[in-house]
C-alpha cells in the first residue's frame, strides 16, 4: 500500500452486475485520493463476469488477493484500508458478513470495517427482498455498514447501460468516502 491516498478494499461476488464492479474499479483508478486497491473475487465472480460480457482492469495499483487467503492483508485490521465496497453483493455475502461468519477473506475484510469503523458498503444485488434479506440489511445498517442497493436512477436520462449503471456506481463511491464527478439534481428544480 502506498502512505499517500486512501486504499481501498473492493470485493466481487457472484452476483449479477459485474457492470457496476467495473465501473467502481475505473473510477477508484481516475481518482487522485486513491493510492491503491485490493481487489478480491469471491470463488465463482469471474465466472458470473465472464458470462455478463465484463472484464475488470487490471492495473499496478490493484493488488489482487485470493479469497480463500485469510493472511492476506484486507484480514487485519492494522493493514490500515480506509474503506471496503462490496460490489455487487450476494444476498448470501450480506448474510454472512450480517451475522459475522467469516469463512472467507471478503467476509473477514467486512467485518474488520465493521469492527474497525470504518466504510463498509454493500451494493446489494437481489430483487426481490425476502424478510430474511430485510433483517440482515438492518443487522448490517445498525453495526456500521451502508447498503446501496443496485438500483439505477433515470433522472440523468443515461443514453446507454453504462450511463444507467453510473447512478449506482457515483452513490458506491461517495459513501465510501470518495469524490467523482457525478450527477447533480439541476438548481431552480
Amino acid at each position: 500500500m502506498k502512505p499517500n491516498g486512501k486504499n481501498i478494499v473492493v470485493a466481487v461476488t457472484a452476483a449479477s452486475g459485474a457492470i457496476y464492479a467495473r465501473q467502481v474499479l475505473l473510477k477508484l483508478l481516475d481518482s487522485h485520493q486513491v493510492a491503491g486497491i485490493a481487489l478480491i473475487l469471491s470463488d465463482r465472480a469471474a465466472e458470473v463476469a465472464d458470462f455478463e460480457g465484463i472484464s475488470l482492469p487490471d492495473h499496478e495499483r490493484i493488488v489482487r488477493f485470493d479469497n480463500r487467503d485469510m493472511f492476506a492483508p484486507p484480514a487485519s485490521g492494522s493493514a490500515g484500508y480506509d474503506a471496503m465496497i462490496v460490489v455487487p453483493c450476494s444476498a448470501g455475502t450480506l448474510a454472512r458478513i450480517s451475522s459475522g461468519v467469516s469463512r472467507t477473506l471478503i467476509e473477514r475484510a467486512a467485518d474488520v470495517m465493521l469492527k474497525e469503523r470504518r466504510p463498509l458498503v454493500l451494493a446489494l444485488r437481489e430483487a426481490p427482498y425476502s424478510l430474511v434479506h430485510l433483517r440482515n440489511m438492518v443487522a448490517v445498517t445498525e453495526s456500521g455498514a451502508v447498503i446501496v442497493p443496485a438500483s439505477p436512477s433515470f433522472y440523468a436520462h443515461p443514453s446507454d447501460i453504462d450511463e444507467l449503471c453510473l447512478s449506482v456506481t457515483e452513490r458506491l463511491l461517495a459513501q465510501a468516502g470518495i469524490d467523482t464527478p457525478h450527477y447533480r439534481w439541476p438548481e431552480g428544480r
